[in-house]
């Protein structure tokens, strides 16, 4: 058992929340076309507000912390912000597009010992990564800060979600990850606004597209091992839970509103209003969410793919219900396998019985 796995497993017995997932601001210098943020402030914490809340959840006994946004450099005390992260000795992860990183920036990451840079590419054509931020040269800037960070040593990741409008671009974009010698993560999924909007799934990948993933090795490695029918569904699968939001991880936005998680937007509670434990420990909300298991949910735990599923409950919350089915899961569950999910099946049946009631003709 690896230590990470030790340590989650640590976490989830016995209720810590190991990760949190701030977002110091929703401010950015781009405005990518799928982002599922509004860019505008409204009152962002303070520098005090969030050293505040780093203080507290270091007590609580948080461990990996993610600074995103936004574009975390849009803030000024940023790195003052990390600055006391570390010092509190979080393992810290940044998120970033990097365009507003240079080399005095990169060396002060460093110094900082930060574990680890998450920077977003989506293509590895200007015309076609810039028209998705429309920042006219924000491709060369993000390659030219991967360079920077690379320089220092900083360990790097490059992200790219798989759209409709850069569908034929991942290979060229894996294989400047490559050139540049940093890692690659590629992910297909398109989340609804925030605020429950959903305009721009317009964007999400059609079924050829998902097909053509799951059977690339370079991406999965073992294609028939990742690819292979689901296991049949056990007690213990259906006593356990889905995902970590609520119960080893959560977020923070930067107007202090806590999360289950950034793709699940249940609220709990404001760090500037409650004690970040008082909140994890006690709200009802987070309860709820801890509360549900595999068996529990309503088609879910019917389904061949209940023990192997990715299903995100945030996305299944925005869909309707936190017990129900992620539709974007249940496509990816059949894309990887070719086994319909139990959701599927049943959309089909309702589907083929036609309508519920029958519109008579009208007698005199």
């Amino acid at each position: 058992m690896s230590l990470l796995v030790e340590m989650n497993e640590k976490a989830m017995a016995l209720g810590v929340p190991l990760t949190v997932h701030i977002d110091v601001t929703y401010r950015c210098n781009e405005r990518c076309v799928h982002c599922y943020l509004d860019h505008d402030d409204h009152g962002e914490m303070t520098t005090a507000e969030i050293k505040n809340v780093l203080d507290q959840l270091a007590e609580a006994g948080v461990f990996f912390l993610v600074f995103s946004g936004g574009e975390v450099f849009m803030r000024r005390d940023f790195l003052e912000l990390v600055e006391h992260a570390r010092k509190l000795q979080f393992n810290v992860k940044v998120k970033t597009n990097g365009v507003m990183i240079h080399e005095a920036e990169a060396r002060r990451l460093r110094e900082l010992g930060v574990e680890q840079m998450q920077l977003s590419v989506y293509s590895h054509r200007p015309e076609v990564h810039d028209a998705i931020t429309k920042l006219p040269g924000s491709l060369k800037r993000t390659v030219d800060s991967i360079k920077f960070l690379k320089a220092q040593g900083l360990k790097v990741t490059l992200s790219n979600v798989l759209m409709t409008v850069n569908r034929n671009d991942h290979k060229g974009t894996q294989a400047l990850a490559k050139e540049l010698g940093i890692a690659y993560t590629l992910d297909p999924t398109v989340t609804p606004m925030i605020d429950g909007n959903t305009s721009n799934l317009y964007l999400r990948v059609d079924d050829k597209n998902l097909d053509q993933l799951f059977a690339d090795p370079e991406l999965v490695g073992d294609v028939d091992e990742y690819c292979k029918p689901p296991a049949p569904v056990d007690d213990d699968a259906l006593e356990g839970y889905s995902c970590s939001a609520g119960h080893t991880a959560c977020y923070i936005s930067p107007y202090g509103d806590v999360f289950p998680c950034v793709q699940f937007p249940l609220p709990t509670g404001n760090v500037r209003r409650q004690k970040f434990a008082d909140i994890w420990y006690r709200s009802p909300q987070m309860q709820e969410v801890r509360s549900i298991k595999i068996k529990d949910l309503t088609v879910c735990s019917s389904c061949s793919h209940a023990g192997t599923c990715s299903r995100c409950p945030g996305l299944a919350y925005m869909e309707g219900s936190m017990r129900g089915p992620s539709t974007t899961d249940c496509e990816k569950s059949f894309h990887r396998t070719g086994i319909p999910s139990a959701n599927m099946l049943r959309k089909a049946s309702m589907a083929s019985a036609g309508p519920l009631v029958q519109i008579l003709p009208m007698t005199v």
